[in-house]
């Protein structure tokens, strides 16, 4: 009999959660086969069986388990079924919410006394401007005592002809986690954020006429985030303290730019880091983000994938956001938000014309970043965007896009 245990996901973590069985008790499963989805703080990983037999859960759905904990046992001596497939087929996801019995209620026995206030219940009611009719008394045979006319609370209206259902969920250990580090970013850092607005029409006609062929030599769209990501890093590198965070007292400054970018996972949100970002060239930025993307989406996703990061991109433009404050992933001290591309008019050699034009925020960690050199980072970011040729190619498109 072979016990499994919970392995650890990575540094730090102590406990995960049973997000999911993909088997059920008793089944015949193979070596490698995906048994089950864990939630750490942090990501939602598969726990592949160890080997073939019949499994025996130890854990149920929803629970928290300590890493090293046993979770199952496979009887590894167990005959394989016979006409089973070698193929292991997974428990479907759709999960029927267990009932709670409710104990039947009492019958309030009708009388007379039934809905009528008492004396002080009637003073009460009155000076609330209540209709006694609205009110379940829970006295004697259904009279309305003094204090369910206390307890009663105006009515919101009558109710409409449509559905009034609401449904309970508990939140995953990774959407805990985000919660808990969006409320400790708001009460720890000092954030403020600063706006500004992009033309983006020269990124415009570089993707029109080069993006076919970007495509057909390397595989990957010419997308926004490439530009955008560059564009970070070389402001980084004119302003580095939105390169830093406090360790401390301390500042810690990196040379290096891990650029975090914020995706929309089937688990909720998640940041993977672009390592080195700063060694990347467009195609290694498109095929990196298409990568991490694809991973968050498909819950592959790894920890290592996510630990780390000195700033940190999010584009809300791809929901259609038009203009937000984005939150600190911190302990980063600085996170750039991209939004949607809308034609405005806009004031340019003296006359007013129609431009794709984004409006893009930082947020930053006023502790330690200036406004000086929050408002600088930011120009230093437009500039880049409405000026790729020279300031993100050396005035070299082909070369720059490898074509």
């Amino acid at each position: 009999m072979l016990e499994m245990k919970v392995p650890s996901p990575g540094e730090s973590i102590t406990e995960v959660e049973i997000a999911q069985w993909l088997v059920e008790d008793g089944d015949y499963v193979e070596k490698d086969q995906a048994i089950a989805e864990v939630d750490s703080d942090k990501a939602t990983l598969e726990l592949p069986a160890e080997a073939a037999g019949v499994i025996t859960l130890k854990a149920e759905e929803g629970d928290a388990v300590a890493v090293g904990a046993v979770v199952c046992l496979i009887d590894t001596d167990a005959p394989k079924p016979a006409g089973s497939s070698d193929t292991p087929v997974a428990k479907p996801e759709t999960k029927v919410a267990k009932s709670t019995p409710v104990p039947a209620a009492t019958p309030t026995k009708a009388t007379y006394a039934s809905g009528t206030a008492s004396p002080a219940a009637k003073k009460v009611l009155t000076e609330k401007n209540i209709d006694p009719a609205t009110i379940k008394g829970t006295g004697r045979d259904g009279r309305i005592t003094k204090d369910d006319a206390v307890n009663a609370k105006p009515s919101m209206g009558t109710p409409g002809t449509g559905t009034r259902g609401e449904s309970r969920t508990k939140l995953s250990m990774l959407r805990r986690k985000v919660a808990e580090r969006l409320v400790e970013a708001k009460n720890t850092t000092a954030m403020l954020t600063t706006f500004n607005e992009v033309n983006m029409q020269p990124i415009f006609d570089l993707r029109s006429e080069y993006k076919e062929a970007f495509k057909a030599k390397h595989g990957v769209s010419l997308g926004f985030m490439s530009f955008f990501t560059l564009a970070v890093v070389r402001a980084l590198e004119m302003y580095p303290s939105v390169n830093s965070m406090i360790d401390g007292k301390e500042m810690l400054t990196f040379d290096y730019k891990d650029i975090s970018i914020a995706v929309s996972g089937p688990k909720g949100l998640m940041v993977p880091v672009m390592r080195n970002a700063e060694n990347l060239s467009f195609r290694g930025v498109e095929s990196e983000v298409k990568r991490l993307a694809l991973r968050a989406r498909d819950g592959k996703i790894t920890v290592d994938e996510m630990t780390g990061g000195t700033f940190t991109i999010s584009n809300g433009g791809v929901f259609g956001s038009m203009l937000s404050t984005p939150i600190i992933n911190p302990p980063q001290s600085g996170i750039l938000g991209m939004h949607n591309i809308v034609e405005r008019p806009i004031v340019k050699d003296g006359g007013i014309v129609i431009a794709p034009i984004m409006y893009v925020a930082l947020s930053y960690d006023h502790r330690i970043i200036d406004g000086k050199e929050s408002v600088g980072f930011l120009v230093a970011v437009k500039e880049a965007l409405e000026d790729p040729i020279n300031t993100l190619m050396n005035g070299d498109v082909k070369k720059a896009l490898e074509m």
